[in-house]
Order: C-alpha cells, then structure tokens, then sequence
C-alpha cells in the first residue's frame, strides 16, 4: 500500500523534474523528501534512461536483466521515491501546450539535458518564463551554459578526471584514483537545491522568477579549490599523501591485524592521548613531539609509531585504547555495514528501498533524507511511481484536462 509522504517543509513548491539520469533525478530527490510536489516528465513507452539501468528489483528479487514487465531498475526505485510520473513527450509539437499548462501552476523547472537540448526542444527558461514570469528554471550541466569542452559529454569520471579530484587522492607517485562513488554527479545536485531555494525565495519577493545554471565541473572543482593545494606545494607539502595527512599529524588511516581504523589527532592534547593510548607516553615531551610544527616535521616518524603499534592489535582493541584516551578515532567500515548503521537509519539518513508493486526489497538501502527538523517531517516514504503513473492524475485533475482531450493525447502520442 502506498503511504503519502508527510507534509514537508517545501510542501507550498511544485516542480516540474524533465531530469534524467543521476544528477538532475537526485536534485528533485532531495527536494521531494523536504515535502516538494514533483512531476517527474518522462518519455512515454520507454521512460527516463535510469529505467533501463540494471540491476532490475521484482517478483522474483533482484537481478541484471530485467525479467517480467513489472521489474523496475533498482536506479529509478531509488531516485524517483516521493515522485509523481507523467508522460510527455517532448518531440511531439503538441507537448509544448501540456508543458506551458503545467508551467503555469509550478514554482521551479529543473533540467539536465546537454547544453541547448531544451530551447531546441522549445521548453527552455525563455518559453518557461514567458508562461509564467514567476518561474525558477534551474539547469544542470556538465560544464554550465557558457560552453562545453571536447565532446561536451558530461559523465561523472569525466568530471573528476578535469576538476583536479583523480590527484587528490593516493600516494604521490600514484596513478590518479577514481572516486568510487560518483562524487561530480552528486555534488553538483547539492548546489542545485541551495541555488533552486534561494531563487524562490527571491521571486516570492519580487515576483520575478530566474535561470539558475549549476556546472558539475564547477561544482566539484569549487570543492577542490577548498584544499590550499597550490600553498602547499609551495612550503614542499605534497598534495597527494596517501593514507596519512602529514600536516596534521598524527592523523590518518592505519591498518589492525583484523581491519583499518582512522584517527585524527592534529591538536596538542589529542597527539599526547595517541602518545599514551600506544604506551609511549615519556614521548609528550620529546622535542619533535612537543609542539604541532614539530609533529608536522617529524610526521614520518610520528606515524611509523602509530603504524607499529596497531600493527599488533586488533581493529575494536586500537579504537578502544584510542578512545579511551579522548582521542577521535574509528573503525573503517564497508560501505554495506556503513548504510545499515542503526543511529543512521534510525535518522532516516538512510531507508529501505521498496517496489511500488512488492514492497520493500530485501538487503536493499538506499540513500535518505540527511536532514532532520524538530518540527517538520522530511522522509522518502512513497516508492517511485510506475511510468505515466500519474499523467491522468495531474493532467486530468491539476490541469483539468476532460476524458475526451486525454485519450486524444494519448493515441496522438504525445502522453
């Protein structure tokens, strides 16, 4: 049984979500969980691109192809909960009416077609805005709407190949390290939603809608940018450090007989509690020791001790005499036991995924709301609609389209 997510505090935004893939979808994610109403526009018979990504979940559980008609890729059960579905398409000269009509009645359009796609499309800010002058129009791209390098396409590794992220990562004679979640895809969302917020705030004074065009490139290179790599260099600090972060000694990652913890111990009285949590307390004192510059300088040697000692211990023991100490320190987990932790599903920061059809699916988590607020609900409690789940819902009701315009739509095809 479907079960209506509470209102939400941006329950008062509707917004009209032609986004695909990853980094549009989680953007109107995210907003879906904070309360928003959003019609997700896909293109009838086939749907948005995530619908064919594989894994698929069933009847019949989970697998990599998809094996009855009603098996959903496990992408769009994650990404399309708390949505509205419509099939529109877009190719079809009369969907720019059907789109201009849900225009009229929404605050925010979010896009992340390749750059250009939606005015030659006909639905683009110009249209959106002649139709209703209120409207926030945000567009997602791989590299903004002031051009596109190379062949313009903007996949994640692309993205983290060009902001600088591959070389941040790893030893200093390193290959470069892909980021194994797709950190361009997600962060650039992120800044999305602050954009999307801030311009309807404004427009609700002003009444005055506008574009917000968010850059994936731009967005992870911004976080990039916040590491002084450059400064760095320029005293002889290596960028790339491997498990250890030398200039804020003791502090990294290190390896138990049973598993890796991490530590992180840049101030004077964390560095003395790692000195006794390994036993070696006489070394509080010791000239290279003693101060925070005289650890940077001895890092090498400050983490040989660390690295000696956890070598002889286990994983739960080294977080133990670590902490006891007062020192922050934890257990390097498997992304499997991190999104099962209690406190954070508990949060709802993480959630079971369900079939709109079959209900929640076994030894599937997926991703939360991380927000939480003393007196308004935030959660991603509806599963994602079936394709065109909704369109005479919202067509017919929202848009009070009659039975009659409906069924000539659809055999038109342009639903």
């Amino acid at each position: 049984m479907t079960q209506e997510p509470a209102a939400g505090p941006l329950s008062d935004i509707t917004v009209i979500d032609l986004t695909a893939a990853l980094a549009g979808p989680y953007a109107t994610l995210l907003l879906a969980g904070l309360g928003a109403r959003v019609i997700k526009v896909e293109p009838p018979g086939r749907g948005e691109t995530a619908r064919s990504n594989a894994p698929y979940a069933g009847r019949d559980g989970i697998s990599l192809a998809r094996r009855h008609d009603d098996d959903m890729s496990l992408a769009i059960i994650e990404r399309a909960r708390n949505k509205l579905s419509v099939t529109l398409n877009l190719k079809h000269p009369d969907a720019r009416e059907v789109f201009a009509d849900l225009v009229r009645g929404a605050d925010v359009v979010i896009e992340n077609f390749s750059r250009g796609t939606v005015d030659r499309l006909g639905v683009g800010y110009s249209f959106a805005s002649s139709v209703n002058p209120r409207i926030v129009y945000c567009s997602i791209s791989g590299f903004g709407s002031a051009g596109e390098p190379g062949t313009g396409k903007a996949m994640d590794t692309i993205i983290q190949a060009l902001s600088g992220l591959m070389f941040t990562s790893g030893a200093p004679d390193d290959p470069p390290v892909r980021v194994g979640i797709p950190l361009g895809d997600l962060t650039a969302p992120l800044f999305a939603v602050i954009g999307i917020l801030s311009a309807v705030h404004l427009a609700r004074q002003t009444g005055r809608g506008q574009h917000v065009d968010v850059s994936m490139l731009g967005a992870l290179t911004s976080l990039v940018a916040c590491e002084p790599v450059e400064a760095l260099h320029a005293v002889g600090v290596p960028g790339r450090t491997g498990n250890t972060v030398p200039r804020l000694a003791p502090f990294g990652v290190f390896e138990a007989r049973d598993g890796y913890f991490a530590l992180c111990a840049p101030t004077d009285a964390f560095a003395a509690g790692v000195l006794r949590a390994i036993g070696q307390p006489e070394l509080i004192d010791d000239e290279r020791f003693s101060s925070r510059d005289q650890r940077v300088r001895h890092a090498g040697d400050l983490h040989e001790l660390v690295g000696k000692w956890a070598a002889g211990r286990t994983q739960a023991d080294a977080v133990a005499c670590l902490e006891s100490q007062g020192v922050p320190a934890a257990a390097v987990r498997e992304p499997r036991a991190a999104v099962r932790d209690a406190q954070v599903m508990d949060r709802a920061e993480t959630a079971p995924l369900a079939h709109p059809c079959y209900g929640v699916i076994d030894s599937v988590v997926g991703s939360g709301v991380p927000i939480r607020f003393s007196d308004t609900p935030a959660s991603l409690t509806r599963p994602a609609p079936t394709l065109g789940q909704h369109t005479r819902e919202i067509l017919g009701g929202m848009l009070g389209y009659p039975p009659e315009r409906l069924a000539r739509l659809a055999a038109d095809g342009v639903v």
